[in-house]
């Protein structure tokens, strides 16, 4: 996400210059760096008013869209392509037969609706969660799907049929020049400061998220120094403070993979592809294998005839997003420079998880953390979290958890 918004800031100032400059890869991470630290500091200092932010996050997703369905149809009036190519037509740049290709081309989609669990890392945060984080997931799932699906449209009808041309663009940007083609200069870098600016609070979102994942691993004692990074930011408004910044400083060591080769850093978001489907098969799987009948529904429920046969199908199609997610997008037998390096990077991530597991964490960690005044537990409530065996940690009323002045 955030590299991502580098390479779109970026394409502005090669579309001024008329692709008469080319960053490095040493301006890549500056830019890089310098949106960490962005994000890192509206994610701290905007605690207050962040869920108003959200709105504004999602009002200027729609005034891409609706943009970009407008300008383009109207720039390319003279030149648009056929009901066929777009959707009968079918095109293959690598060295994979056709049919792997199209199925390769769901890695796409499969990134872009990857951060619907951000409404599972802020569900604390949300009122009546049990019934907001499942519409919210939908919602975030169902919207991408349908205004994707007219996008891909005006997409396809506006671009040049030249693929080669529009993917080897000077801008760096298939995007970027699919603008150009059908507005111009002008009307492309307009375009493209709203895609980039999009871009820019999408990842101030994903920074959110993030530190709230790592706060609740680190609340439960799952991650190194987690004792470090539980404590909450009474200062700036109850917030993980130092998760956030934590976050942040992983982001800008990962980066570092932009200056060793481009395959390095797209395994990057290879990655995410893979590391969330396991996080999300993982409990799917443990449920339907042997904890059906410890399951309990909650308030949003399929029902007992779709509920199983829905999960078993969400693991298929998570073990096949993931085996996707390994695979050299160029062709087989890829050079050094065109290698999916995302098997190497997840398998270390995995590897070194169940090391620190089986090494250390296993002797200590019982399981996830109740942290709630005592006052606020019902005698129903404490008979149930004895009867799952959960490990309450009482604290005193008007505190939070770890709370701390930092």
């Amino acid at each position: 996400m955030l590299d991502g918004f580098s390479l779109m800031f970026l394409s502005v100032i090669v579309i001024a210059r008329d692709g008469n400059w080319t960053p490095s890869n040493g301006v890549i991470y500056a830019t890089y760096l310098a949106t960490i630290l962005c994000h890192a500091t509206v994610a701290t200092l905007s605690s207050k008013i962040m869920g108003k932010l959200q709105t504004v996050f999602v009002v200027m997703n729609f005034i891409v869209i609706i943009a970009t369905v407008i300008a383009l149809p109207i720039g390319a009036r003279h030149r648009r392509n056929s009901a066929h190519f777009i959707f009968a037509q079918t095109g293959n740049l690598t060295t994979w037969p056709t049919g792997w290709t199209f199925m390769l081309s769901w890695l796409s989609p499969i990134w872009t609706i990857g951060a619907f669990d951000s409404c599972v890392h802020l569900s604390e945060e949300a009122t009546n969660p049990n019934k907001a984080v499942p519409f919210g997931i939908l919602a975030s799932i169902g919207s991408c799907w349908f205004f994707g699906f007219i996008i891909m449209i005006v997409l396809a009808a506006t671009m040049n049929p030249d693929l080669e041309a529009v993917t080897g663009t000077r801008f760096g940007q298939p995007m970027a020049q699919i603008y150009y083609d059908a507005v111009g200069r002008n009307g492309t870098m307009a375009l493209m400061c709203l895609l980039f600016i999009t871009q820019f609070l999408m990842g101030i979102s994903i920074v959110v998220a993030a530190s709230r994942q790592a706060w609740a691993f680190s609340r439960d004692g799952a991650l190194p120094f987690s004792a470090f990074f539980r404590p909450i930011s009474q200062r700036f408004g109850y917030i993980p403070l130092r998760a956030i910044w934590g976050c942040a400083s992983l982001a800008v060591v990962l980066g570092l993979l932009t200056l060793i080769a481009p395959a390095a850093a797209q395994a990057l978001f290879s990655l995410a592809v893979a590391a969330n489907n396991l996080a999300w098969a993982i409990p799917i799987f443990a449920r339907v294998a042997w904890g059906q009948h410890k399951f309990v529904p909650g308030p949003f429920y399929t029902g007992d005839r779709f509920s199983v046969p829905l999960a078993w199908t969400a693991i298929l199609f998570l073990v096949f997003g993931t085996l996707l997610a390994m695979f050299p997008v160029g062709g087989p037998g890829p050079t050094p420079e065109s290698m999916n390096y995302t098997v190497v990077i997840t398998a270390a991530v995995w590897i070194g998880a169940l090391t620190y597991y089986y090494a250390d964490a296993r002797k200590w960690f019982t399981g996830p953390k109740i942290t709630i005044a005592d006052e606020q537990l019902t005698e129903e409530q404490r008979v149930a979290v004895r009867e799952k065996g959960l490990e309450v940690v009482m604290v005193e009323k008007g505190e939070g958890v770890g709370s701390k002045d930092v």
